[in-house]
């Protein structure tokens, strides 16, 4: 009884610390481009900073780890897409809590069976990446609505006698995020000695949008060969205006197939869930030694056409424009 008390609460401290780590990064107002900049901007909060790493050497070993491989430069670079303020040693321990938490839960509920631990560890591994996908998608999609009003602002700005700088200064103040957040560290990285060039390609690297693609190579490509770079920027305004419109219009129109496809996909999970619920000796034909490895074999399969299913959903709701 003790040994399952230790595992029950185990459990609810994994839930309760991912529940809290994903709190903490969204509400949280600074990320880690600000903090990095705020070193040569501000000695207070440099210091502030230091005393946090010092507090914190398990933390700060991880990050060092983790940041000097590939694969920890690719996972910096996602966190910064979804404006998560942690660092990717912080979100591979919100990866293995979730692992964790869900296998705990699944294993308590089937009835301490070991296989399904290992499945809901699985399964619960891929909860935080779904999450960080989720804000990436949003956050572009937010970018890309916000992009043709930043343009005209920018368009007026030149016309008015403004520089490029100081044009994207006003979009940086006047606009809501995430815009105005990405146009600031485009500003303040120019400011510290960076090229215009190079700022914009970091601005390309943290939002991978195809309309700002476009905007940024008719700034490069006017500032090599000159133009009028206020009638090139009205003219992709019109542009991305009316192709964020006929977007919006498409996922009106593919909104039923996506829904569709996503309750198709969770509908043998429910039914498995309820039926375990209901009769667990039935459900449990699966794992029982005499149907081995048969069970296994059709819960395989039964997974993998439903991942299939989804996927062909998910396309055949997909249009290009």
């Amino acid at each position: 009884m003790s040994l399952m008390v230790f595992f029950i609460a185990g459990a609810a401290v994994s839930v309760m610390l991912l529940i809290i780590g994903i709190i903490v990064s969204v509400r949280s107002d600074r990320d880690i481009v600000d903090e990095r900049l705020g070193r040569f901007v501000d000695t207070e909060v440099a210091e502030e900073e230091l005393k946090k790493q010092a507090a914190t050497p398990l933390t700060d070993w991880i990050n060092k780890r983790v940041e000097g491989s590939s694969g920890g430069d690719r996972l910096a670079k996602e966190l910064a897409r979804a404006d998560l303020k942690l660092k990717p040693g912080e979100f591979i321990a919100v990866i293995i809590i979730a692992a964790f938490g869900v296998g705990l839960v699944l294993w308590f509920f089937s009835g301490q069976s070991l296989i399904m631990g290992i499945l809901g560890a699985i399964g619960g591994s891929f909860l935080p990446r779904m999450y960080l996908k989720s804000q990436q998608g949003k956050r572009l999609q937010k970018f890309d609505e916000q992009l043709p009003d930043m343009l005209n602002l920018m368009v007026n700005g030149l016309r008015a006698g403004f520089s490029t700088l100081q044009a994207m200064e006003a979009v940086s103040r006047e606009l809501p995020p995430p815009i105005c957040d990405e146009f600031r560290r485009v500003v303040q990285e120019m400011q510290l000695g960076i090229t215009m060039e190079k700022a914009l390609d970091n601005l390309l690297r943290r939002i991978p949008s195809d309309d700002l693609d476009l905007c940024i190579t008719a700034m490069n490509v006017q500032r090599e060969v000159g133009g009028n770079l206020a009638e090139i920027l009205d003219t992709i305004s019109y542009t991305i205006r009316e192709r964020v419109r006929i977007k919006g219009e498409i996922r009106v129109l593919t909104a039923q197939v996506m829904y569709s496809g996503r309750f198709l996909s969770l509908l043998p999970l429910i039914v498995i869930g309820v039926l375990y619920l209901l009769n667990r000796e039935y459900m449990m034909e699966f794992f029982k030694a005499e149907n081995v490895p048969c069970g296994y074999i059709a819960l395989g399969l039964g997974g993998l056409l439903i991942i299939v299913g989804y996927l062909v959903m998910n396309k055949l709701g997909e249009i290009e424009v």
